[in-house]
Parts: structure tokens; C-alpha cells; sequence
């Protein structure tokens, strides 16, 4: 189990693989492409909403936290699709990487979001989208995908569909620390849930999804009730200032890209480990144990709670 101060996700061996880190008996792992999705829509309460699911707790990986959907880049995603939108190119120069690492990262965003929610961010032309992706045919069609047996170029090709990279914009880039085994480059785009679709959780990762506002969602984990990890956060705070969708997407183009990546330190008789430009996720670490109460300098100063519960009145998805 995960300790925690607040909700912030925090294995219990992260000491001990940072010392082994520091000494020079663990060499980092090379992280892998990934891309995850922030789903928004307009909510009644005011401002947007943006869909959520909740990892199993038996998951290697940051069991129990909130997450969205998402997942690592498929070789295949590097093939020929039907695109509409800004260019592979104009991608790669706002992603930072060459136009082939873009197509396959906006094409794994797109992917994942079909696998995982079941929404799909493609048409018919460069100027529509689908509008139900419920029913026998597509679910094969996910499924298909989910397994490796079909990839997403053969998908869209065989069903005249144009992936439409005008839907998402790119938001934030974080790489999982050098101390963890397992590690994702990770860019996470935003996108408007689109008219006539709706998410469901299609994903066997998670135990149940939520749309929920942004300030819902850090009030929760302030409080210790929602489990996440540095990144679910921070991008959430970033969403809180939009009043709709729109705005969030709109404000896109403007986000920094910069790679942000988790740094320990061996400082006297603790570690210290930061996550630069975000201060809230700083935690002090004794030598001897793990993060005790107020370890972390963010900012509500709650103790340790490795309580995963739902907040009440999550609406569905």
C-alpha cells in the first residue's frame, strides 16, 4: 500500500530505490512514449468537468489513484493514418520532438481514449466527428485494438475515418522519476468530449470512472479522500482558472511543454524530493522510515491518510 500526504501517491519503496539510485546500484530505466488525455465538458455547476478513472488497487502501478485515460505509444502508431488538423510537422515543432514521435504520440492520445473511454476523436471528413461509438461492431473494433490484433492506422482506414488532431491540444509533459522501475515520458493533451458521444469505462485497469470539476477534485484530495499522483494534479490546478471547455482548449498552445522530472536528493540525514516548478509536491524523508506527518510542503499541511475512497456525488460517467 501507498503512503500519502494528503491524496499524493507515494509507494512506500520510493526511499530505498533512491538511495540504491544516489549510490549508484540502480540504474534508471529508459521511459517509455506515452500520452493520456484530460476529457473535458461543460458542467452546470459552472466551469468544466473532466473524466476521470480510478486505477484498481491491484495494480502495480499507482493502484487506487485517479488517472485519465491513457497509455504508452504502440510502434504501430507510427504508421500512415488519415489526419486532419495542424500537421505532423507543426507537432513536432510544438512537441519537441521529430514528425514521426508526434504522429505516433497525438495517434496513442486518440487510441488510448477510444480504448479506455470510448471516445474517439476522428470522422468522416476534416470537418466532422463521429457521433456514437456504442454498439457490437465498434466494441470488436476496441477490443481489437486493446489486444494488438488491429492497429489504429487499419482501424480508421477501414472504417473512412480522419483523425482529427484539431481536437486536442497539447497541455503538459511529465517523465516518470529515475527511481521508479517502471517509466513514461508522458505528454497529456486536453479535448472536448465530442457532441453525441459519451464515456464509459472501457478500461480493465480501473475499478470505476467520475466526471468531476477540477476544484471538486482538489478539494478531495486536500482532504486526503482522492489518491493521485504529481501530474493528475498539477494539470488539474492548471484547469481550474477555464470557465469552459473551450477556454481550456484555447489556452492549449500557450501551455509549457518542458519536460518536468522528479529530482531526490541526499541532503544531511534526509532525502529530498522535489519535482521542479510544482514546490505543493516537495516531501523531507527521514533516512530511517518514510514520509511522516506534514513531510510534504503543500499547501493544506493535512497528515498521512492512505484513504482511496470516492468523493460522494460523483456523477456518473
Amino acid at each position: 500500500m501507498s503512503s500519502t500526504t494528503n491524496g499524493q501517491w507515494y509507494p512506500p519503496e520510493w526511499p530505498d530505490r533512491i538511495r540504491a539510485l544516489a549510490s549508484g546500484r540502480l540504474t534508471p530505466a529508459t521511459p517509455r512514449r506515452a500520452a493520456t488525455v484530460l476529457l473535458l465538458r461543460d458542467s452546470e455547476a459552472g466551469g468544466p468537468a473532466v473524466h476521470m478513472l480510478r486505477r484498481r488497487a491491484s495494480m502495480a502501478f499507482a493502484g487506487g489513484a485517479y488517472a485519465y485515460p491513457g497509455g504508452s505509444v504502440d510502434p504501430r502508431d507510427e504508421r500512415p493514418v488519415a489526419w486532419a488538423g495542424p500537421s505532423r510537422a507543426q507537432w513536432a515543432v510544438r512537441m519537441g520532438v521529430d514528425p514521426a514521435a508526434a504522429q505516433a504520440i497525438v495517434c496513442a492520445a486518440v487510441r488510448e481514449t477510444f480504448e479506455e473511454a470510448g471516445v474517439l476523436l476522428a470522422g468522416t471528413s476534416a470537418d466532422t466527428v463521429v457521433e456514437d461509438t456504442t454498439g457490437a461492431d465498434w466494441e470488436a473494433d476496441r477490443a481489437a485494438l486493446v489486444a494488438h490484433e488491429l492497429s489504429f492506422a487499419d482501424f480508421l482506414g477501414r472504417r473512412g475515418l480522419v483523425l482529427r488532431s484539431d481536437l486536442l491540444g497539447a497541455w503538459a509533459r511529465w517523465i516518470t522519476p529515475e527511481f521508479e522501475p517502471r517509466r513514461y515520458d508522458t505528454w497529456f493533451f486536453v479535448a472536448a468530449l465530442p457532441e453525441g458521444q459519451r464515456t464509459r469505462n472501457a478500461s480493465t485497469e480501473a475499478d470505476r470512472t467520475v466526471w468531476i470539476r477540477p476544484e471538486e477534485a482538489m478539494a478531495g484530495y486536500d482532504r486526503g479522500e482522492l489518491l493521485m499522483m504529481p501530474p493528475t494534479v498539477a494539470t488539474l490546478r492548471g484547469l481550474q482558472p477555464y470557465g469552459t471547455a473551450a477556454d481550456a482548449l484555447a489556452a492549449a498552445e500557450a501551455q509549457d511543454l518542458t519536460p518536468v522530472l522528479a529530482r531526490a536528493r541526499l541532503v544531511g540525514g534526509e532525502i529530498v524530493l522535489s519535482w521542479p516548478g510544482h514546490d505543493e509536491f516537495t516531501k523531507h524523508i527521514t533516512t530511517d522510515d518514510g514520509p511522516g506527518d506534514g513531510d510534504s510542503d503543500g499547501p493544506s499541511g493535512a497528515k498521512n491518510s492512505s484513504d482511496t475512497t470516492s468523493p460522494s456525488g460523483d456523477t456518473p460517467a
